[in-house]
């Protein structure tokens, strides 16, 4: 599964990713909004990687991991994901992480464009859906430009980390993003 954009290549995960995937997972600002500790070594960048390569993109309830890659450069700088949630097909849930030297680039709002289109496009979601802690804005914003809408604000919701983390849910429909991209 490969998608293109203008700037971008989304991507399978590659051995050859290894050592930028720990290397950007391992920095304590990107990893203190994720589901991993840092630092984050070779050797579980390596593990995640080969899981991936045994998942079905847009199978129910499994995580589906693309690298994020500069068509300029062929670099790798992020990767986003997605899941149908078991409980209801027709939605998606997004995740993604960026390397730190690539924010405020306009790459993460291309690449979760990219990715939402596929999602209703190709895979014809009705809906997709993305959570975010309140204190990361750089998140908040990135998914409201893309077009989310804030949908819940759930206080101390999540045991994350060491401590109770609140959580902002947004979502997206087919009819709401065909209204903005058709």
């Amino acid at each position: 599964m490969i998608l293109e954009s203008t700037l971008l290549i989304l991507r399978p995960l590659e051995r050859e990713d290894i050592t930028v995937f720990s290397a950007y997972r391992s920095d304590p600002n990107i990893a203190r909004y994720q589901g991993w500790e840092a630092p984050y070594s070779e050797e579980q960048a390596e593990r995640f990687i080969e899981e991936m390569q045994s998942v079905t993109p847009g199978e129910i309830g499994q995580w589906f991991q693309l690298g994020i890659e500069l068509k300029v450069s062929g670099d790798l700088i992020g990767d986003v994901a997605f899941q149908v949630l078991k409980n209801n097909r027709r939605t998606a849930e997004i995740g993604m992480t960026l390397a730190a030297a690539f924010h405020r680039n306009g790459y993460g709002v291309e690449a979760v464009t990219e990715l939402v289109r596929y999602l209703f496009d190709d895979l014809e979601m009705h809906r997709v859906i993305a959570n975010c802690d309140p204190e990361n804005h750089s998140a908040l914003h990135l998914l409201e430009k893309v077009g989310f809408r804030r949908e819940g604000y759930f206080a101390e919701s999540l045991w994350f980390k060491g401590y109770w983390a609140s959580e902002i849910w947004y979502a997206l429909l087919d009819r709401e993003w065909k209204e903005k991209h058709s």
